[in-house]
């Protein structure tokens, strides 16, 4: 086949933004030996994060309260101080890895080990102010993890792949919260003042040395940068670092961590994808009450426990198609539009009715509509805000910071004396998942305009923004 006949049928194979699917057998297969590498630790590494972050939750149902002598607001206290230390580490952290300095593998893989410990430590706190201090510390060692496991799967994937990945690196937080209560209940039963210590101090334990575990495991598995990956070929990884730079819409050199930065806070996108993912968090805020409002529904606390597993379990498959369906149409505001729709109807019917069954497929509803759109924000902010290395980085941790301090504020929405409707936050919930959609509308009209724009100023560009 000539050139031009090349250039022809790359041309008929963009579609509105310039995204090409892959056709090349050899790219297909660099593909798959990433996400068998990659996918396999990092899935991994998330899904205990939230295992150990949530297991709170589970351990509030068997006497921790009682056993520290929590009141009032001090358990809401205890989520939220988490999510204190979390956001003060993710933008220095993402600034650090992608500043080259360091290899991104042994800096995340240790700061899992440290968590790991933290979380471990839990077992060992007596009153208030101890679970107070270990989990603001959690928080400080997991706050690497999330926005370094994103700007690892931007380094590595396409615009019309990284949706896909992200969802099923967030179906580790899914399925951590949907299997939670399960290995909860059995610690509980088996455990349970075993050698005088309560079960959910079993619990800490056995989950943080499984944590440490899987850090050793992962300074193996994960890449640095697609040039100095070792388990690639040369020309894998050659390949693997032409194909993101010809993915990039108005690619640049890089400029060092702090240009990347100052490119980051001028760019007023950011502030709408900011303002975006908040919502969408806000409306996920249910998460660290999910036994407790699963609770409300009256039975025991085994069947409880169990009951928390379907909702999640479904909405991890159903964002894993959202991210499927998403990178195959490099498409976004729909799906964002179709998704969050369905959450807020979800928390509409927790709003009016006491219905056992009606309540119970209504958490099956918001569940999988609002995890569903994580990959889709996040995978809109990685093409959007990627012009170098270090803004992308810096974009996607400053957007991680601002969403997760939805978390210190919305455990406050679930008082005890709101349930078992837990009507301000149900209803709370409905309007921040209003929210999510409107802004979604805004940055799609607004990218419209800069694509006419760029084709204006520039008729031969071939890569616009995708909405």
């Amino acid at each position: 086949m000539t050139n031009d006949s090349e250039k022809n049928v790359q041309a008929e194979a963009r579609d509105y933004s310039g995204a090409v699917k892959k056709t090349d057998v050899a790219e297909i297969k660099l593909v798959r030996k990433m996400d068998i590498r990659i996918m396999t630790i990092l899935w991994a590494m998330c899904f205990l994060n939230y295992l150990d972050r949530n297991a709170i939750t589970a351990a509030r149902l068997n006497n921790l309260e009682d056993d520290l002598g929590l009141v009032g607001t001090q358990y809401q206290t205890c989520i939220s101080i988490l999510f204190v230390g979390y956001l003060l580490m993710q933008i220095p952290s993402n600034m650090l890895m992608s500043s080259g300095k360091i290899r991104p593998s042994i800096y995340m893989c240790t700061c899992m080990m440290a968590w790991a410990v933290v979380s471990a430590c839990t077992s060992l706190v007596h009153n208030y102010k101890g679970l107070v201090m270990v989990r603001f510390f959690l928080g400080v060692a997991e706050a690497p993890y999330y926005p370094g496991a994103l700007y690892l799967l931007s380094l590595f994937y396409t615009r019309k792949e990284i949706a896909t990945r992200i969802s099923i690196l967030y179906s580790g937080n899914i399925f951590a919260t949907s299997f939670s209560g399960l290995i909860a209940e059995a610690v509980f039963a088996t455990l349970d003042k075993v050698h005088g210590l309560a079960g959910w101090r079993w619990l800490f334990i056995i989950e943080g040395t499984v944590t440490f575990g899987v850090a050793i495991i992962g300074l193996w598995m994960l890449p640095d940068y697609p040039l100095t990956t070792r388990w690639l070929t040369p020309e894998e990884r050659q390949m693997a670092h032409d194909r993101i730079q010809r993915d990039t819409v108005g690619l640049e050199a890089p400029k060092g961590t702090r240009a990347g930065f100052t490119q980051a806070i001028r760019d007023p996108r950011l502030y709408l994808l900011c303002f975006m993912q908040n919502m969408h968090l806000s409306a996920c805020s249910f998460n660290n009450f999910f036994p407790t409002v699963i609770g409300s529904l009256g039975f025991n606390r085994t069947i409880t426990l169990g009951l928390t597993c379907p909702p999640y379990l479904v909405s991890g498959f159903v964002g894993i198609i959202i991210g499927l369906t998403s990178g195959k149409w490099n498409e976004r505001t729909w799906h964002i539009t179709g998704c969050m729709g369905i959450a807020g109807i979800g928390f509409v019917i927790s709003c009016i009715t006491m219905n056992t069954a009606a309540r119970y497929v209504s958490c099956f509803m918001f569940a999988s509509g609002a995890y569903a759109v994580n990959s889709v924000i996040l995978g809109w902010v990685s093409a959007t805000l990627g012009q170098t290395a270090e803004k992308k980085a810096i974009s996607l941790s400053i957007v991680n910071v601002v969403a997760n301090a939805s978390y210190i504020y919305t455990p406050y929405l679930y008082p005890k004396s709101n349930g078992p409707k837990y009507l301000v936050a149900m209803s709370s919930n409905a309007a921040f998942a209003f929210m999510t959609v409107a802004s979604a509308w805004v940055l799609r009209f607004w990218l419209q305009s800069t694509n006419a724009k760029l084709k204006r100023t520039n008729p031969g560009e071939n890569v616009l923004y995708a909405y």
